[in-house]
């Protein structure tokens, strides 16, 4: 049971950072970046951006952010595995707002984006832009500030399982420490 407990922790841990990680990126160099450029480039590029990245490799992570750390909530259920349980509920929780915020906030701004259509058909570029652009970045750095918050606390919950762990493993092995001292020492 115990590895399928660190398992489901390191793949909630593996899709965290993942997820993390990409909105960092935007945050610190994609959308800094489409700022620097007209408004026809930043809708283009962010819609052909909205497109490829509905794809098996960003859901994995994604997804995995709230059913890895669900599943890992659940597998340690139990009195003994109390202290992982305790790192895992507050990282659930992380991601699930994370999750409702990207649902929520980013994903209707992307649609609305999506639906002003073709670049070279817009009439107004720039207040399309503004009606993306601020929003957009705001939420992308609170989803990515919460997703980073939580790969730390599962970090803690990774700790806090390989601790748990070593408690038990060493109270099984204590008594055939015990036994093999008495065989080596005669006592």
């Amino acid at each position: 049971m115990y590895a399928i407990r660190l398992s489901a922790i390191v793949f909630a841990l593996l899709s965290t950072g993942l997820i993390a990680g990409t909105f960092y990126a935007y945050a610190i160099s994609v959308m800094p970046a489409l700022a620097r450029t007209d408004a026809r480039t930043l809708i283009e590029v962010m819609q052909k951006i909205n497109v490829v990245i509905i794809n098996p490799w960003f859901m994995f992570g994604f997804l995995g952010t709230v059913g890895f750390s669900a599943l890992a909530a659940v597998v340690s259920l139990g009195r003994e595995h109390r202290a992982t349980l305790i790192w895992l509920a507050i990282a659930l929780a992380l991601n699930v707002i994370a999750f409702a915020v990207t649902t929520a906030l980013n994903v209707p701004l992307n649609d609305a984006l999506m639906a002003a259509g073709d670049p070279a058909l817009i009439a107004d570029l720039a207040a399309v832009r503004a009606d993306f652009e601020a929003s957009w970045v705001r939420w992308n750095i609170v989803r990515a500030v919460l997703h980073t918050a939580a790969f730390l606390v599962l970090c803690g919950a990774l700790f806090a399982a390989g601790v748990q762990q070593g408690r038990s493993g060493s109270a099984e092995a204590a008594p055939v420490l015990s036994q093999t001292q008495s065989l080596v020492t005669g006592r």
